[in-house]
């Protein structure tokens, strides 16, 4: 179990690869799917790069499961894993570009299945690395429902928003080519 957790967590950056493939071997975007999915897939980088600007470096993690600090400001505050909820939402945004009905359930089913997985590893070394904290935090917040009220009110911290930009470049880029291909095959069909 712990192998699989650790794979999924190694290669988490390439499993969208083939879920984009599929959406434009067998997409059928139309104006509302393009208008739609890309609001959808817009809110889940929002939450992402928000997530990033709180937890800097600590999210840029790529060999192994690992972190300094216990995250718990802004979107951590109300849900444990923002980045991942904000990668499900991204994915199936696309997947909603596309219009491609199967894909999109696909989409939902393979990253709430590895984001459960990675997530159970990085548990793992949370409960250890932070002990009492992490146990008091993981008892108040979800791991990918959020709740309404904020975790510890008042703890936030300074957001680095050019480390977000510099951080997220990547997946600004992966995001810009996903839109783009999905929009041209619209283009190609219409």
């Amino acid at each position: 179990m712990a192998d699989l957790r650790e794979t999924l967590f190694s290669y988490r950056s390439y499993t969208p690869i083939p879920f984009l493939v599929l959406g434009l071997l067998f997409g059928r975007p139309t104006v509302t799917s393009l208008v739609v999915g890309g609001l959808v897939a817009l809110v889940g980088e929002a939450i992402r790069f928000w997530g990033v600007g709180h937890a800097s470096s600590e999210t840029r993690v790529t060999g192994s499961v690992g972190g300094s600090r216990l995250v718990v400001s802004g979107p951590f505050a109300y849900v444990r894993n923002p980045l991942y909820v904000g990668n499900i939402l991204m994915y199936t945004g696309l997947g909603v570009m596309a219009n491609v009905p199967w894909l999109i359930v696909a989409t939902l089913v393979w990253f709430v299945f590895q984001y459960t997985m990675i997530v159970s590893r990085e548990e793992d070394y949370l409960a250890g690395a932070f002990a009492e904290d992490y146990a008091r935090y993981r008892a108040g917040v979800r791991r990918f429902l959020p709740r309404l009220t904020p975790y510890e009110p008042g703890r936030d911290r300074r957001i680095e928003w050019g480390m977000a930009v510099r951080s997220e470049r990547r997946t600004f880029q992966a995001f810009a080519i996903g839109v783009a291909l999905i929009v041209a095959k619209w283009l190609a069909i219409r």
